[in-house]
This record gives C-alpha cells, structure tokens and sequence, in this order.
C-alpha cells in the first residue's frame, strides 16, 4: 500500500474508537433504530428495497447498515481495520443483515468482483484519495450497466477556509489539487480527544472531480450544490432548526456541500 494510505489507515484505525463513543456518531441511537443518513441522500438516491448497494470509504457503518434498514441489500467498505470490525459487531448485534469488507478503494476490484445496482459515498471521502481518476475507474467497474453512483461531500471551496482571529473564516488552503500533511495531535471532527497518528489529505477541485467520474464512463445525471453543511465545519458555524449548519453573516454567499449523482451507460 502506498505510504501515505497506509499513515492515514493507521490515523483512522485510531479514530475509530473515538468516534465510537462519541455524540456526533450517537451509537446508542443507532441501536435504538435510528436512521443515521440525511434527508439530502436518501431523497436524491430514491428508493434502495431490494437493490443492490456498494458503500465505499463506509468508517464502522452506520450509514450502511442504515440504508440496510431501508431495505438495500448493503455493503460496506473501508480500509481501516479496526472500523471494519467494529462495523461487523455492530451489524450482528443488530441484525442488519449488511455486510462489510476490509479495502482500500484501489484494490476493491481485487478482493471484490461483484457489480451494484448503486454505488455510494458521502461526507469527507474525497480528501483522503490521492487520485480521482482510479477512485472513478473503481466506481465504474463496480456498477451494473445501467446502474447509479451518487455521492454528496463537502464542496471543495469550504474546504479552502480555515478559522479566521476575528472569529469568522478566511480562505486559506488551495482550491486546486493539493497535497496537505498534517503531523497529528489535534482532536478529529467527532470529538475532544486528540488524534496522535498524523494523516495526508487531498484537495481536488469540483472540476476534477466531475471530470473523474465522466472519463471513467458515467453520464452527469446532476450536480447539486447547498448553502449549507453538516456538521460544524467551522467554529462560528450555527445549527438551524432544520439540522444544517450555516454562517452567521453572507451564508447563502457560496457553496458548502455538493451532490452528483451519475448513471452508467448501459452496453
């Protein structure tokens, strides 16, 4: 495995137990019968009974198991091991019935030779893939002809801001394809405890990203973008009643999530 996948395997393997106890995964809910995904995705992918569904990047599979629970025949991918176990005991305490597999993205076809009715990921995926253009090649090769892929994720000009000293944001990380390393010791989005594993990120623009899934052979069914986020991507984010976060001031000003969702050509 490349050195830098293997860093943030190892980064994510030490998040997970974090994120497990944590409110803003809320397992006990989970187990409760909640449902963890967004009305965004599960208005945009539409009904899922019965069909066949590929989570990629899945962390210990909530929302897999959630969209088990809406009736898709689930599966769930991660390259963390620790999550993939996790998410298995989860499962069978459950009773989901989904299923989980220990991958990284690049080497799933290995280790997976299957094709879905959709293929899905959400939510903070694309920062940690060194390359689009295989990740697509991936996601191609995993769908039925005829099948959909869909994804919503932080838009990449959100992902430019940093916090600014007047309490605001300020851009200050590249739009454009970039690599980021991080040296550790900060707590993740899920929690207070600190992360000591360092990790690499990944900037890639909305237009690499259109670009990717495009090359690899999918057809742009659309591309969606949202004034809002969420989670609290920055500190002076607020939540509205509706659950999204947003800025206080010029909010509607500029993109902060985005959705595609892409067919596959039937032969």
């Amino acid at each position: 495995m490349d050195k830098r996948l293997e860093t943030n395997r190892i980064n994510w393997n030490e998040k997970t137990s974090v994120h497990a106890a944590s409110n803003f995964y809320d397992v006990a809910g989970f187990k409760a019968g909640q449902i963890t995904l967004k009305d965004i995705e599960r208005e945009e992918v539409g009904p899922v009974s019965g069909k066949t569904l590929l989570h990629l990047q899945c962390h210990f599979g909530l929302d897999t198991m959630s969209w088990a629970r809406l009736g898709a025949r689930a599966t769930g991918v991660d390259f963390s091991d620790e999550a993939i176990a996790l998410a298995r005991a989860l499962n069978a305490e459950v009773g989901t019935n989904a299923r989980f597999i220990h991958s990284n993205v690049y080497d799933l076809t290995i280790v997976l030779d299957e094709e879905f009715d959709i293929v899905f990921t959400s939510y903070g995926v694309l920062v940690w893939l060194p390359d689009l253009d295989r990740w697509a090649d991936v996601v191609c090769r995993c769908l039925k002809p005829g099948g959909t892929f869909y994804i919503v994720e932080f838009h990449p000009f959100l992902t430019t801001l940093e916090p600014a000293a007047s309490g605001g944001a300020r851009p200050f990380y590249s739009y454009f394809c970039d690599e980021l390393f991080f040296a550790g010791g900060e707590p993740s989005y899920a929690g207070d405890a600190p992360i000591a594993s360092p990790n690499y990120e990944w900037q890639h623009s909305l237009g690499e990203i259109v670009t990717a899934l495009a090359g690899a052979g999918l057809r742009i069914e659309f591309l969606h973008e949202f004034p809002f986020c969420h989670f609290q991507a920055l500190p002076n984010m607020v939540q509205g009643k509706d659950g999204w976060w947003r800025f206080p001031e010029n909010n509607d000003s500029f993109p902060q999530m985005f959705s595609i969702r892409a067919l596959k050509p039937r032969a």
